[in-house]
C-alpha cells in the first residue's frame, strides 16, 4: 500500500432520514456542515436500507450482503456476525488501520468485526455482560452509572434536556474518542475510520444549547397518507406505538430530535478541522449515511420497521478530494446500504470481496429493482422501489400499496388499485415473488400474492417503549 492511498472516514448516525437535511429540502432542521459537504460531492437521493432495523441493517453496511446473505431480517441480537470479510478487514487486508468509535451493535458486543480496535458506545446494553467504552469513561470522570438518569426511554419521543455536563453526551464524546484515533495516526499507513453515532435515535435528550436553537422554528407538519383507514392491519397495529403522544408531546419530540441532529452536524465540524490540522482533509474521503430512518410520525407512525419514505430513506453524501470531479452532484440511481462497502473499497483501489454483494455507485452502475424486508410471519413486510415507484406489500391482509415517488414524495395515495398503473404493479409484484424465499414462498397462490388471511392470530403488541427503559446504573446492572 503506497502513501498516496486515500484514507476514508465514515460516518454514520442512528435514524437518520434522508429528508431531514437542509440539501434535502427540509424547512426546518439546520445541518450546515452536512449540507456543505452535499455542494463539494454527491449526494445519493435514493439510498435505501433494505432492512429497516438496526442490526440487519449494519449487518448490511459492514458486509457489503443484503439480509438474505448475512442472516437477519428481523433484528436478532445474538446472532454472530456472518463468515465473510467486512469493511473494516477488506482495508486492513490492503494494508489500512481500521478503527471504530460509537455503535457497532453486533455480537458478541466486544467483536471488532476486523477492526484493529473499537471504542465501543453500545446504549448501556448490560444485558450482554458488557460495560462499554463510553460507560467506563463516564465512571472514570465522576458520572459512574447517570448515563440514563434523564429516565428517557430508548424507544420512546418523550423528551427532556440531557442531564450531564457537555463533554458526557454521548455525540460529543464519540467525536472526541475519533479526534484521539485520527491524531494517534501511523503516518506511514493510511486509515480507514468509522465513527457511528447512536442519536438522533431515542432518547430525546439533546444538549440544552440545541433544544434553544429551536425555539420557534416552525416545524411541518408530519404528511398523513389518504389510505390510513382503508390499509393494512398491520399499520394500525403500528401505529398504537404513536397513539399515546399529544400534538404537544410531537411537536416537543420534532424538536428534540431535529437538536440532536444538528448537534451531530457540529460535531462533525470537529473532525474535518481536525483532519485539516493533521494535515489529512486533502487525503481523506468522506462518506455520511445512517443505519436506517425514523417515521417521526409522519403517517401516524412512529421508528423503523416500515417502508415509508423517512423509515428506509437514508442520507448518503460522498465528498473529499481523492474522489474527483464530483462537487456539488446529486445522484437520483437507486442505492442501497450494501453498496457503500464496494464505493469505497474501489474508491480507494482495493477490490471487494467475493461475498460482497453491492454496486460501485461512483462508476455509474445501476440497479433496475431493489428488493427490501423487514420481519417475518404476519408482521412482515416487503418492498420493491425502481426509483420513481415503490410497492409495499403487507402479507397479513394481502395488502398491497404503489406510491408514485416522483409525484408524490410523501407517499399520501395509494395507487395499487388505479387501472393505469396495473403495468407498473405487474412489474413489481413479479419482481418481489421472484425474491422471495425463507417461507414466504407461501403467500403465493397460483402464481399470485395470496398472503396471509386477517383472521390468522398476530403476536401481541411488542411494547417498545417502558418495556424495553434503562434504570439507574450503580451498582451495574446483572447482566442477562
Amino acid at each position: 500500500m503506497t502513501m498516496t492511498a486515500p484514507n476514508v472516514l465514515l460516518i454514520t448516525a442512528d435514524h437518520w432520514a434522508a429528508s431531514m437535511m437542509g440539501c434535502a429540502g427540509h424547512s426546518a432542521i439546520m445541518t450546515p456542515t452536512l449540507d456543505h459537504l452535499a455542494r463539494t460531492g454527491t449526494r445519493f437521493t435514493n439510498c435505501y436500507s433494505t432492512c429497516p432495523v438496526c442490526i440487519p441493517a449494519r449487518r448490511s453496511l459492514m458486509t457489503g450482503t443484503f439480509p438474505r446473505t448475512h442472516g437477519d431480517r428481523v433484528y436478532t441480537d445474538r446472532l454472530p456476525m456472518p463468515n465473510v470479510t467486512t469493511l473494516a478487514q477488506s482495508f486492513r487486508d490492503a494494508g489500512y488501520q481500521a478503527y471504530a468509535v460509537g455503535k457497532l451493535h453486533v455480537y458478541p458486543q466486544r467483536n471488532r468485526i476486523g477492526f484493529d480496535d473499537v471504542i465501543l458506545s453500545e446504549e448501556a446494553r448490560y444485558n450482554f455482560g458488557v460495560t462499554d467504552d463510553y460507560e467506563i469513561w463516564l465512571g472514570e470522570n465522576g458520572y459512574l452509572g447517570k448515563e440514563y438518569a434523564h429516565g428517557m426511554s430508548n424507544n420512546q419521543y418523550y423528551t427532556r434536556p440531557w442531564h450531564l455536563p457537555e463533554d458526557a453526551h454521548q455525540t460529543t464524546w464519540a467525536t472526541s474518542q475519533m479526534i484521539k484515533m485520527i491524531k494517534r495516526k501511523d503516518p506511514t499507513r493510511p486509515a480507514f475510520y468509522y465513527l457511528s453515532y447512536v442519536h438522533p435515535h431515542p432518547p430525546l435528550v439533546p444538549l440544552q444549547a440545541y433544544w434553544d436553537m429551536y425555539d420557534g422554528v416552525d416545524i411541518p407538519a408530519a404528511p398523513m397518507g389518504d389510505w390510513l383507514d382503508a390499509d393494512a392491519a398491520m399499520l394500525k397495529r403500528y401505529r398504537r406505538d404513536a397513539a399515546p403522544y399529544s400534538p404537544q408531546d410531537i411537536k416537543r419530540a420534532k424538536r428534540a430530535f431535529f437538536a440532536l441532529c444538528t448537534h451531530i452536524d457540529h460535531q462533525i465540524r470537529l473532525l474535518i478541522g481536525t483532519l485539516r490540522e493533521e494535515g489529512l482533509l486533502n487525503d481523506t474521503i468522506i462518506a455520511f449515511t445512517a443505519d436506517h430512518g425514523d417515521t417521526l410520525f409522519d403517517h401516524g407512525l412512529t421508528a423503523k420497521r416500515t417502508f415509508y419514505r423517512n423509515a428506509t430513506n437514508v442520507p448518503l453524501i460522498l465528498t473529499g478530494r481523492p474522489l474527483g470531479a464530483y462537487a456539488g452532484m446529486t445522484d437520483n440511481r437507486v442505492a442501497c446500504l450494501e453498496d457503500i462497502m464496494t464505493t469505497l473499497l474501489n474508491a480507494c483501489g482495493i477490490a471487494s470481496p467475493a461475498s460482497a454483494e453491492g454496486r460501485d455507485l461512483l462508476k455509474g452502475e445501476r440497479r433496475d429493482m431493489l428488493y427490501g424486508e423487514v420481519c417475518e410471519g404476519v408482521v412482515a413486510t416487503r418492498m420493491v422501489t425502481d426509483g420513481q415507484y415503490k410497492l409495499i406489500y403487507y402479507p397479513y391482509g394481502n395488502v398491497l400499496q404503489l406510491f408514485d415517488l416522483r409525484k408524490d414524495p410523501d407517499e399520501t395515495h395509494n395507487l395499487a388499485a388505479t387501472a393505469e398503473v396495473q403495468t407498473v404493479v405487474n412489474r413489481l409484484t413479479a419482481f418481489l415473488i421472484a425474491n422471495l424465499y425463507g417461507g414466504d414462498e407461501q403467500w403465493v397462490e397460483n402464481g399470485k400474492l395470496a398472503g396471509v388471511v386477517d383472521s390468522a392470530p398476530m403476536d401481541p403488541v411488542i411494547d417498545y417503549g417502558l418495556n424495553n427503559q434503562r434504570g439507574g446504573h450503580w451498582p451495574a446492572p446483572k447482566a442477562g
